[in-house]
C-alpha cells in the first residue's frame, strides 16, 4: 500500500478518516501495519501491503472459517 493512499480511505464502519500506523515498509510501500478510524476505534490490519478494510463482521467471519480450513 502507497502511504498517499491513506489520504482516500475511510472508515467502512463510519465514513470518517483512518490514521496510518506502519510497523513495516519499503520505500514509499507499507508491507505491514495498522489503518485506524479516530472515530469510532475499528482497526484495519495491512498485511502484504494489501490494507483489509472489510466490515468486522465480515473480515472475522472470513478469519474464523479460515481458521476451520486449516485444521
Amino acid at each position: 500500500m502507497l502511504r498517499d493512499l491513506v489520504e482516500i480511505l475511510a472508515c467502512t464502519v463510519c465514513h470518517e478518516p483512518l490514521t496510518l500506523a506502519v510497523t513495516r515498509e519499503d520505500g514509499v510501500e507499507v508491507l505491514t501495519g495498522t489503518l485506524t478510524c479516530a472515530a469510532c476505534g475499528e482497526v484495519y490490519p495491512i498485511s502484504d501491503g494489501i490494507p483489509n478494510l472489510l466490515p468486522p463482521d465480515l473480515r472475522k467471519a472470513i478469519e474464523a472459517e479460515a481458521s476451520g480450513a486449516a485444521r
